[in-house]
C-alpha cells in the first residue's frame, strides 16, 4: 500500500516508466496594425458621404414636386372632363330652346300672333344731314 503515504490519497505513485518530452516550438508573428486615417482624408469621406446625401434628397424632393404635378394635371382633366359634359349638355338645352317650333308656341301663349304679309312693311333709316354736329344730337323716333 505504497499509495497511502502519510495519508493522502492525492499523491499519484510514483511511474517508473518515463514519458518522452515533447518539444514545442513557440513562433512569434510580429502583427502591424494600420494607422488610423489621417484628418484630412476623413474629412473628404465625410463630405463625400454628405453630398452624396444632398444630392439624394434633391433628387427625392424634384420626384415628389413631380409626382405633386402630375396628380394636379388628373385633377385639372377630370375638371375639363366633367365642365366638357356641362357644355354639351347646355348646348343641347340653348339647341332646343332656340327651335322655332318651341318659339312659335312660346310666343302664342305671350299673346302675339304672326303676320300676314299685307302686314309687313319695310323701315328704312332716314339720310343724316350733312351738319355732323346736330345729327349727333337729335335721335328720330318712328311709330308703326
Amino acid at each position: 500500500m505504497p499509495s497511502y503515504i502519510q495519508g493522502n490519497l492525492a499523491l499519484d505513485q510514483k511511474r517508473t516508466v518515463a514519458k518522452p518530452k515533447v518539444k514545442i516550438k513557440e513562433i512569434t508573428k510580429v502583427v502591424y496594425r494600420n494607422k488610423s486615417l489621417p484628418t484630412q482624408e476623413k474629412m473628404l469621406y465625410l463630405f463625400t458621404v454628405v453630398l452624396c446625401v444632398i444630392v439624394a434628397g434633391v433628387i427625392i424632393w424634384r420626384y415628389a414636386a413631380i409626382y405633386q404635378m402630375n396628380t394636379s394635371i388628373l385633377k385639372m382633366q377630370s375638371e375639363i372632363k366633367e365642365i366638357q359634359a356641362q357644355n354639351s349638355a347646355l348646348k343641347q338645352e340653348v339647341e332646343k330652346l332656340q327651335s322655332p317650333d318651341r318659339l312659335k308656341g312660346e310666343a302664342t301663349r305671350l299673346g302675339f300672333n304672326l303676320q300676314d304679309e299685307k302686314q309687313v312693311s319695310l323701315v328704312t333709316p332716314p339720310k343724316a344731314k350733312t351738319n355732323s354736329s346736330s345729327s349727333k344730337n337729335t335721335k328720330i323716333a318712328s311709330k308703326p
